[in-house]
């Protein structure tokens, strides 16, 4: 079947996030996969500060300072005919909004598990919005060159704790200092632990052992792997293509990411079995086929001061259908402005270069001087549509803001709007004395927020804790009153100028319900 030149651009694209606990090593395996894929020729690792080597996806001076990512990062490659998009997304818990937002806007997920911890919260949270999107997860089990559980243990965790089936398309050969290498079911061979390149790969033959004898074969933990691989042929899932692209069936891979060992097998599967560019639904219950000759995505993120020097904002906009072309005129459907797009740009973390063209399952950057907000449509044909809108997370905990130096309002409050812009935090004002209040879901997101205010604004924050709130948004606001507000609940506006109750606890929101029944409350996520 003969497919034009933009559908065989878009079929090559292969665009996933990496998602994790913290410290399972998923900075790590990104900077590898960067590596093999030519984008980068000497790959940092989160821990080097003293050699000033830092991941190439943490590009924010507090990611340096913490040695953790706290915002999603894009990198782009191309590796054996297919353009890559990686997102690199924050594994601490605080920035779930932000990463449950990045996996909105890929096709696949890689799920990043420490062989000693097995599956961790933060992993099982994100794998359940995985599996709500029904998007194809594969796992990666990191850090075989130290000691951890068994395979079978962790093959049998991830089953138990996340139900879904796994397949181990290899098999670790030992442990820790005790690490040999892998047996690689899918490619057919044996690879080798620090070995030289030439003798890495060995074949296996019909039986499914090796011909050669060598050190490795000698011990148990050889004999081991052979007797596990048996029992996953005889008693294991079967492998099955049609139940990886649905999300019911993981392949598990066994490596380690700091010693470079697994990653390039792991890269060369993946891109064999990964999903191509999908299509998304719009609002009103349309499938936008990525093949689509009109061009259209939709903005999942907006970061700004990526360039400090230039004090930039750059949305990122995931390319659902047809072609982009710099020049090209569009149209934000929730304002239905049209304007051509002259400034845009492809990432690699916050090294960016202008980008001319790009298709269907890419992302990309466009400089927004405030047009942009989270979730917005751009279309670039006379079809107009709005894609659904991305999830919103109701925030726990509450701070009253000020400036410390009431001389710099200006950019207390210019930084407040371009952060709050960004998601990463919520903005409310109380109704008659405008205090500044920011919610957020964790601790991390105010300190981050106050360390960014400092740096990228040169404005000292004062932030006065208010508590734990349950934040409830409000469907008739008509009928709501001052007279309604009491010490045990506070009414606010958002940023959009919707109203909203903070109340102080689970008691006070019932007895609110109880006393003023005609108040429709709601919550976000």
């Amino acid at each position: 079947m003969v497919t034009s030149k933009l559908e065989q651009e878009i079929l090559a694209r292969r665009t996933f996030a990496i998602i994790s606990h913290p410290d399972a090593g998923k900075t790590t395996i990104t900077e590898k996969l960067l590596f093999f894929g030519g984008a980068i020729r000497d790959a940092g690792t989160v821990k080097g500060k003293k050699s000033g080597k830092f991941a190439t996806s943490d590009w924010m001076e507090i990611e340096k300072q913490r040695g953790i990512s706290v915002t999603s990062s894009v990198m782009q490659f191309d590796y054996n005919n297919c353009r890559v998009n990686i997102l690199d997304t924050p594994g601490h818990s605080d920035f779930s909004e932000d990463t449950y937002r990045t996996l909105m806007a890929v096709d696949s997920a890689v799920m990043v598990i420490d062989a000693a911890k097995g599956i961790e919260a933060q992993t099982l949270k994100l794998f359940k919005v995985c599996r709500m999107r029904g998007i194809p997860i594969f796992t990666f089990i990191n850090k075989l060159d130290r000691q951890g559980k068994e395979p079978l243990e962790l093959m049998e965790e991830l089953e138990e704790v996340l139900g879904i089936q796994s397949y181990a398309m290899n098999w670790p050969i030992g442990m820790g200092k005790e690490f040999l290498g892998i047996y690689d079911r899918y490619n057919n061979r044996v690879e080798q632990f620090r070995t030289a390149e030439e003798d890495r790969f060995l074949p296996l033959n019909a039986e499914g052992g090796l011909d050669v004898q060598n050190d490795m074969t000698k011990t148990s933990y050889y004999t081991q792997a052979l007797d596990d691989i048996m029992l996953l042929n005889e008693a294991g899932n079967p492998f099955s293509e049609d139940a990886i692209r649905k999300g019911q069936l993981t392949p598990v891979f066994f490596g380690s990411a700091l010693t470079n060992f697994g990653v390039q097998t792991f890269l060369e599967t993946y891109l064999n079995f990964a999903p191509q560019p999908q299509p998304r639904l719009t609002e009103d219950e349309q499938y936008i086929e990525p093949t689509d000759e009109q061009f259209s995505g939709f903005v999942f993120k907006i970061q700004a001061n990526m360039n400090p020097a230039h004090r930039d904002r750059i949305a990122f906009v995931r390319i659902v259908s047809g072609k982009f072309e710099r020049g090209m005129s569009v149209t934000l459907s929730r304002t239905n402005k049209s304007f051509k797009v002259t400034q845009s740009t492809t990432f690699l973390a916050d090294d960016r270069e202008t980008v001319e063209e790009a298709v269907a399952g890419d992302i990309i950057g466009l400089y927004d001087t405030g047009n942009y907000q989270i979730g917005d449509t751009i279309v670039g044909g006379k079809n107009k549509f709005l894609f659904e809108k991305l999830p919103q997370f109701t925030p726990e905990l509450f701070v009253r803001v000020t400036a410390k130096n009431v001389m710099k309002q200006k950019h207390f409050h210019k930084g407040i709007n371009q952060l709050v812009q960004e998601g990463a935090i919520q903005y409310y004002k109380t109704l008659h004395t405008e205090d500044t209040i920011l919610g957020a879901v964790g601790q991390l997101q105010f300190e981050v927020f106050e360390n960014r205010m400092k740096n990228e604004y040169n404005v000292d924050v004062k932030m006065e804790p208010i508590g734990n709130k349950i934040a409830r948004w409000i469907a008739n606001e008509e009928v709501v009153k001052d007279a309604m507000t009491g010490p045990r609940s506070m009414l606010v506006n958002d940023r959009f100028g919707n109203k909203v109750f903070l109340f102080e606890n689970e008691f006070a929101m019932r007895w609110f319900g109880d006393k003023f029944p005609e108040v429709e409350l709601y919550s976000l996520l």
